[in-house]
C-alpha cells in the first residue's frame, strides 16, 4: 500500500507545471486550461486561496496561500512569473523532501509507541491463557474494577500524550523563508526596495501570511552596503532558512524517540501493572481466600 502523498505535493506539483508552461510560451490567462485545477484566469490569487481554505492541513493551506501572493507579487511587479513559480517550486520540493525525511525518521518512534500501547491487552489476554479469569476479576470485583478505571485512563492518557509529542515533532512551518522569495520575486521585476516591500507587505495581509520582515531588512541593508543585486542575496536567505528548517525537523524526529519513553514510564507500564498484573495477583488472592 502505498504511502499517503505529503500536504505539500499537490502544491509543488501545480507550481512546477506552471512555470513549465508559461516558460514555453503558454499565456498567463489561458495556461490554467492545460491544468486540471479549478482557476478563473481573471482572479487567480483568489482562486488559489480559497484551495487554502478548503484544505484541512495547516501546511497545505500556508502554501496555496504562498502561491497565491507569488502570483500576485509578479503580477503587480511585472516580474516574469515562469522563474518565480520555478523558484517557489524548488522551497516547496524542498520542504516535502524534509517532510518525507522526517516521516521515515518518526515512523520508527510512533510504530514503537503503537507497540508498547498494546503491552496491557496482552497481558490481560496473558492471564486467560494461563487459566486465571481475568476478564471476570476486571469487570466483577471492585478492586479489580478500579484496576480497569484507572489502567484504561492511563491508557487514554497516553495515548493523547503520544499524538501531542509526534504533532509537535512535525513541520509546523509551511513556507519558510517564504518572505525572501517574496521579496527576490518584486525586486526581480525592477521595483525599488520601498515599493517591493510594499507590494510584499500588501500581499501577505490580503493573504494572512506570518511574514518575518525583520530578516528582510537585515539582507536589504547588506545588499546596499555591498553594493550587489539583493534578488541573489534573497533566494540565498530563503535557501538557507529553508535548510534550517529541515535540520529542525531532523533534531524533533531524533528527539521523539526519546521523549515518547516518558509516556511510556509514566503510564503505559503502571496500565499494564494494573490491567495484566494486578488481576493476576487479585485472582490469586480470591482463590486462596475461597479454598480455605
Amino acid at each position: 500500500m502505498s504511502a499517503k502523498p505529503l500536504p505539500l505535493t499537490r502544491v509543488a506539483t501545480v507550481a512546477q507545471r506552471l512555470a513549465v508552461l508559461l516558460a514555453s510560451g503558454v499565456s498567463p490567462r489561458s495556461v490554467w486550461s492545460y491544468l486540471e485545477v479549478d482557476v478563473d484566469p481573471d482572479a487567480v490569487p483568489e482562486c488559489l486561496a480559497r484551495f487554502g481554505e478548503r484544505t484541512r492541513d495547516d501546511l497545505e493551506g500556508g502554501a496555496w496561500r504562498g502561491l497565491a501572493a507569488a502570483w500576485m507579487i509578479a503580477t503587480a511587479a511585472g516580474a516574469p512569473l515562469a522563474p518565480a513559480l520555478r523558484d517557489y517550486a524548488a522551497s516547496l520540493r524542498a520542504l516535502v523532501a524534509a517532510q518525507r525525511a522526517s516521516r521515515v525518521a518518526l515512523s520508527g518512534p510512533v510504530a514503537t509507541a503503537r507497540l508498547v500501547m498494546a503491552l496491557p491487552i496482552v497481558g490481560v489476554l496473558f492471564g486467560v491463557a494461563l487459566g486465571f479469569d481475568t476478564l471476570a476479576t476486571l469487570f466483577t470485583t471492585v478492586p479489580g474494577g478500579a484496576c480497569l478505571l484507572a489502567g484504561v485512563a492511563l491508557l487514554v492518557l497516553a495515548h493523547r500524550w503520544n499524538r501531542r509529542l509526534v504533532a509537535a515533532a512535525r513541520p509546523r512551518e509551511a513556507t519558510p523563508g517564504l518572505e525572501c522569495d517574496l521579496l527576490a520575486i518584486a525586486v526581480g521585476g525592477g521595483a525599488s526596495f520601498e515599493r517591493a516591500l510594499r507590494t510584499v507587505t500588501t500581499a501577505a495581509d490580503r493573504w494572512g501570511l506570518v511574514l518575518r520582515m525583520e530578516r528582510l531588512d537585515e539582507v536589504l541593508a547588506l545588499s546596499t552596503r555591498a553594493g550587489v543585486p539583493a534578488a541573489e542575496l534573497l533566494r540565498s536567505e530563503a535557501a538557507e532558512s529553508r535548510s534550517e528548517a529541515a535540520a529542525l525537523a531532523h533534531e524533533r524526529a531524533a528527539a521523539l524517540s526519546v521523549t515518547l519513553m516518558i509516556p511510556l514510564g509514566v503510564c503505559v507500564l503502571p496500565a499494564f501493572m494494573l490491567l495484566g498484573v494486578a488481576p493476576l495477583v487479585i485472582s490469586v488472592v480470591s482463590a486462596t481466600i475461597a479454598g480455605f
